[in-house]
Parts: C-alpha cells; sequence; structure tokens
C-alpha cells in the first residue's frame, strides 16, 4: 500500500509561485497513476492535474492547464504540482493521489494524502 505525504503548501501572493511535493511511502509506487486533487469548504474534491505510471501522459483541469505542471520522479518516489501564475481562487486544500489509471481517469484515487493548505491572497 501507497502512503502519501504532501509538501511545500502556505501562503504566496497573487501572481506567485509555490512548488507542492508529495512523498509517498510503500511498494509499487513506479505501477500507479498520481494525481493532485484540490478542495474549498462546502464543495466536492476536484481532480486538477493527473500522470501516468510512467509519466508519458498528463492530463489538466482547463483552469490550470497553462500554469501548473505536474511531474514525478519514481527513483525518488516523488510527485511534484509546479504552480504558477496563481490567483485567489486556486486558495484551497490540495490533496495528492495515487491510484490505478482507471480510478483516476474518473476522478478517484485508492489513496490520499492528507492534504495542505494553498492560500492565494490578492
Amino acid at each position: 500500500q501507497v502512503q502519501l505525504v504532501e509538501s511545500g503548501g502556505g501562503l504566496v501572493q497573487a501572481g506567485g509561485s509555490l512548488r507542492l511535493s508529495c512523498a509517498a511511502s510503500g511498494r509499487n509506487f513506479r505501477d500507479w497513476a498520481l494525481a493532485w486533487f484540490r478542495q474549498t469548504p462546502g464543495t466536492d474534491r476536484v481532480k486538477i492535474a493527473a500522470i501516468s505510471a510512467n509519466g508519458g501522459r498528463k492530463w489538466f483541469l482547463g483552469s490550470v492547464k497553462d500554469r501548473f505542471v505536474i511531474s514525478r520522479d519514481n527513483a525518488k518516489n516523488m510527485v511534484y504540482l509546479q504552480m504558477n501564475s496563481l490567483k485567489p481562487e486556486d486558495t484551497a486544500t490540495y490533496y495528492c493521489a495515487a491510484g490505478r489509471l482507471s480510478t483516476i481517469v474518473g476522478g478517484n484515487a485508492d489513496v490520499w494524502g492528507r492534504g495542505i493548505q494553498v492560500t492565494v491572497s490578492s
């Protein structure tokens, strides 16, 4: 089973950048598709970026497509989300997630991190 721990969140001004990191422990990390989700109070968790097991395929939510980059390092069991040109509406709790490709594509995950807060001030 994979366990996930996010880091790198915090407070940033609009227009700034943050890089979220997610450290994975457990077996078979390189076999899992990975994703980042985010959630604001009172709303559903939304998938914003995903990457296939070998990193060859990536997907982004339209509103972040030109600003965020997802990457993974299978040698280090890490996944990253580089967030650029941040906007106040990007404020949310961000979750690292892992799962079978079909699960991730379907907007869900088999394993979740605890989440990390990102706040973008105007």
